[in-house]
């Protein structure tokens, strides 16, 4: 795709943001304000939140168990802390779990194919290779770390039940640090700033939702140009080599 028509494709992927963000914004205005759309989601379908987790989890960090640990804090709504963290702890330990047998199975072809990548996660086998239990445990409290550690540990070879052990008490205390943080979080929130605290709230989470869209964005566009310099130099391989367990 060239650069010209690729521009046009953004301009018209912003244009289709913009008019969700402005049709939701009205949906919400005609609801009530967001603080009366938040409750009146929470109230009618709270329950709804595990399964959000667990999704969310499985993909992405701690944003969202943050976030409900604060919601649990208000104490108005059937939100159970201790069913947070589990929800938590069952979507990273799942989605870690497929990213290390990921790494395991197809990640020396991948990086056999783009030799560049290796390059720049080599920091990484570097501590999997000096520190690897150091490394499973706290990788999840790495802002920028936990979706390629994974991938990293599987491709470096350590043992599948030692990883499976670590990363199951790893994700345990993760989930339970975020859920209880969050809660105690909202509780210091209420005592600070009372009913502005949902204000506060609705706004880091705009931010958050912003921050992870540009990031997204961010890593397609590095990924297009790292696979375009590599065909470009010669190294990317037509055919990725077989490998066997």
């Amino acid at each position: 795709m060239s650069p010209k028509l690729r521009r046009v494709f953004f301009a018209l992927g912003g244009l289709v943001l913009i008019g969700v963000v402005a049709g939701l914004g009205y949906t919400f205005n005609k609801l009530g304000s967001p603080a009366q759309v938040l409750d009146l989601i929470l109230t009618e379908y709270g329950y709804l939140l595990y399964p959000t987790i667990l999704l969310w989890t499985f993909v992405e960090g701690e944003t969202v168990v943050l976030i409900a640990g604060i919601i649990a804090s208000e104490g108005s709504y059937n939100i159970n802390v201790e069913l947070i963290a589990l929800f938590a702890f069952a979507g990273s330990f799942a989605g870690d779990q497929l990213y290390y047998y990921i790494g395991r199975r197809y990640g020396t072809p991948l990086l056999n194919r783009w030799p560049t990548l290796g390059a720049k996660i080599d920091w990484a086998f570097q501590l999997v290779k000096t520190h690897p239990t150091l490394f499973i445990l706290s990788f999840r409290f790495i802002y920028g770390v936990r979706n390629i550690a994974p991938f990293v540990i599987g491709i470096a070879g350590i043992g599948r039940m030692r990883y499976l052990v670590l990363n199951a008490i790893a994700a345990a205390i993760w989930a339970h640090s975020f859920a209880w943080g969050g809660f105690f979080l909202g509780r210091v929130l209420e005592d600070w700033l009372g009913d502005h605290k949902w204000k506060i709230l609705g706004s880091f989470i705009a931010i958050i939702a912003a921050v992870a869209l540009y990031g997204y964005l961010n890593q397609k566009r590095r990924l297009r140009d790292l696979q375009a310099k590599e065909q470009e130099e010669g190294v990317c391989l037509t055919q990725t080599p077989k490998t066997g367990e």
